[in-house]
């Protein structure tokens, strides 16, 4: 693990571990199922930059218990979409990367582009996923519920990419990202318990972007290393 990870890669993993423990002691200290997800959902995110498998089967585990959380606070939308679509893409997800290493190290996937017919039948398929779920969320009721449809849309086209192994799956969490911490901020105004859950979100956002920007590089990498074979 020392050599695994750069120097630049510790110390983003270990700000936002920093940031996630401050936000629990200062704004929770009670739930500890929140700082639980929020530790190992971070930790999922520094894998998955790397292009490692390990990634996705932390995110299985942070996708159970995020689906807790939000039923919680009654956001069905967070809790169908993460418990009915993240986790079980998850695991399709995981295979999938366990099944496509790149030159034989089971430790990073292989970076796959899509082409553009693929790119617009994703898009119609996120189309059609955000009509059916805002229905069902209005039906039980769902805080928030625009936003809360918006964080379907974004987190149908993550995982999807990340199904299908392209660099722009962190590009998607990000934008996920950016939803959830409105939804997160709006939920704290009732309860401030629930800005641990934003800070939490907050450090996704760089380490997606970090994951975005890494992914690009390896994705040069492969292709560089595949041309000189």
């Amino acid at each position: 693990m020392k050599k695994y990870f750069t120097t630049g890669e510790k110390f983003l993993w270990g700000c936002s571990v920093l940031l996630i423990l401050s936000a629990f002691l200062i704004f929770d200290r009670v739930n500890y199922l929140n700082l639980a997800a929020s530790l190992i959902g971070v930790t999922s995110l520094i894998f998955a930059a790397k292009a490692s498998p390990v990634g996705q089967a932390l995110m299985i585990v942070f996708s159970l218990l995020y689906g807790l959380i939000s039923f919680g606070f009654s956001y069905y939308g967070e809790m169908i979409t993460y418990l009915g679509m993240t986790l079980p893409m998850s695991v399709f997800s995981l295979i999938s990367w366990l099944k496509n290493p790149f030159d034989g190290n089971k430790s990073e996937v292989k970076v796959n582009r899509i082409h553009r017919k693929e790119t617009v039948f994703m898009c119609v398929l996120a189309a059609v996923v955000t009509v059916g779920f805002y229905f069902i969320l209005k039906t039980f009721g769902t805080a928030n519920l625009a936003l809360s449809t918006l964080s379907v849309t974004t987190s149908f086209v993550a995982v999807y990419l990340t199904f299908r192994r392209s660099p722009f799956y962190a590009a998607g969490y990000a934008a996920n990202d950016i939803v959830l911490i409105i939804l997160w901020i709006l939920a704290a105004r009732e309860n401030s318990e629930y800005i641990s859950v934003a800070c939490c979100f907050a450090a996704f956002l760089v380490n997606d972007l970090y994951g975005f920007m890494n992914w690009r590089k390896i994705e040069e990498r492969q292709n560089a290393k595949i041309n000189e074979e």
